[in-house]
């Protein structure tokens, strides 16, 4: 079936991401410090029991307009050391709750703001303390995310020599004139030749960001940029959809002044792009994620062992509770959400007072852990097998059922589509379903209406 405007038009409604369930709206401020110590002991004896870090560095050069994180701008050396203590003694308070003899970190994730902005001295000294508190496996995935326009051959041989062995180089456009207008830099060096040396030095899942919607781009020029791209030949690309929220993020007004392009026309670079890069060899991972064939995410989309978290598609072999660290980080554990204060100063405040900086979260009941992972296996592998899901949490197939609701009228319309077909065990997503897998998911979500919020579109 092909990806024509009409068919992702039809199913561009709001929803939620589902890179948690319960969705980040429903984290409250009941959820206290004490409650994150307890779910952090428990997590010893929940499963997955290997260990994924994040570390989020909130610091930037400068703030692109089109941005939705949370960042801090041109901080001077002091706070960015004060910083870097801040989290350190995060790390040391938190590892102390945990099994380390026992657990095995099997990935590492640094994201921001702009991690490699800061000194690398910085990131080998938080490095160093992960290594003398846990111990990593041998095959462990340690990535980080760089902006080319701040990252040089010797940085890269700096990071090598860390551990990491993947990054991720937000690219956004080829093009200089879009770049200026949302307020970013452009890549110091040529970004084929920083992909190539990070295949020399044995990073591997390399991956190029790009986003689509912003001023100035046209079809026809996003499509020079995916081929660009293309002949660069990443393991990996990705091209995120703009997300226009300046009710959140009042620096996106300067974009509107400019002129974004129109809904069609960024639905036309979205069906290119997805085009473009399956014709390419691409193996499209849902709706915004490419890979190479014998890469390791698109085998394990291929063998349905793809999951997801905050930090975006991961193997299920990679995959473990999530301890985050820093300002506005969520630890993702078995049995809970722990989100850190958002503000970087008052974050640093908070550990240093009391050693940690939970600012809001949520615990997870049995039915909420049946859901998410329901949700996940429609999400990541595209198949939702009711025995399966039964067996792991040792209920019945009628248990399973109820608590999501099940109701086949609700996959009718997908049905007759050909996005999915049913049988007695549960549902069987076709290709071109992956490309709105968040909307199957919601008909299996019993709390959607409940605690509401302004939800993106699902393409």
């Amino acid at each position: 079936m092909e990806i024509t405007s009409d068919f992702l038009d039809k199913h561009n409604v709001s929803g939620p991401r589902y890179t948690s369930y319960p969705p980040a709206n429903f984290f409250n401020a009941n959820f206290k410090t004490e409650d994150y110590i307890e779910q952090l002991k428990l997590s010893n004896k929940q499963l997955p029991e290997n260990i994924s870090i994040y570390v989020h560095i909130p610091f930037c050069p400068q703030r692109c307009h089109f941005c939705g994180c949370t960042t801090e701008i041109g901080q001077k050396r002091p706070v960015v050391e004060r910083y870097i203590d801040a989290i350190k003694t995060e790390i040391r308070n938190v590892s102390a709750l945990l099994d380390v003899k026992n657990r095995k970190v099997t990935q590492i994730h640094w994201g921001g703001g702009t991690p490699n902005a800061i000194a690398m001295r910085f990131i080998e000294d938080i490095m160093n303390l992960i290594k003398e508190r846990f111990i990593l496996d041998e095959n462990a995935e340690v990535a980080i995310e760089c902006s080319p326009a701040h990252l040089e051959y010797d940085h890269i041989d700096q990071l090598a020599a860390m551990g990491f062995n993947r990054m991720s180089l937000g690219i956004q456009d080829f093009r200089q004139d879009v770049l200026d207008v949302v307020n970013r830099q452009a890549p110091k060096l040529p970004v084929k030749d920083l992909v190539d040396y990070l295949k020399k030095k044995g990073f591997s899942g390399n991956n190029l960001d790009f986003i689509y919607g912003l001023p100035l781009q046209t079809v026809e020029s996003l499509t020079e940029t995916i081929k660009k791209a293309i002949d660069i030949r990443p393991d990996r690309i990705v091209t995120f959809s703009y997300a226009h929220v300046p009710w959140v993020k009042e620096e996106q007004l300067k974009l509107e002044k400019i002129g974004l392009p129109q809904p069609k026309d960024k639905m036309d670079m979205l069906i290119n792009n997805i085009k473009l890069l399956q014709d390419a060899g691409y193996v499209a991972i849902g709706i915004d994620h490419f890979a190479l064939p014998e890469d390791k995410m698109a085998q394990a989309f291929l063998n349905k062992k793809l999951h997801r978290n905050f930090q975006g598609y991961c193997t299920l072999e990679t995959t473990g509770q999530v301890y985050a660290f820093g300002a506005s980080s969520i630890s993702q554990l078995w049995g809970a959400y722990a989100q850190n204060i958002k503000n970087t100063f008052l974050y640093m405040d908070a550990i240093e007072k009391t050693g940690f900086a939970i600012e809001r979260g949520f615990t997870l009941d049995v039915k909420q852990q049946v859901v998410r992972s329901v949700i996940n296996s429609i999400m990541c592998n595209g198949v939702l097998k009711f025995t399966e899901i039964a067996e792991e949490f040792k209920m019945t197939v009628a248990d399973i059922k109820a608590i999501v609701n099940y109701d086949k009228s609700k996959l009718i319309d997908f049905e007759k589509d050909n996005i999915i077909s049913i049988n007695e065990d549960g549902v069987v997503i076709s290709e071109i379903g992956h490309m709105i897998a968040r909307n199957i998911a919601m008909a299996f979500d019993p709390d959607l209406k409940q605690g509401e919020a302004i939800y993106s579109k699902t393409v």
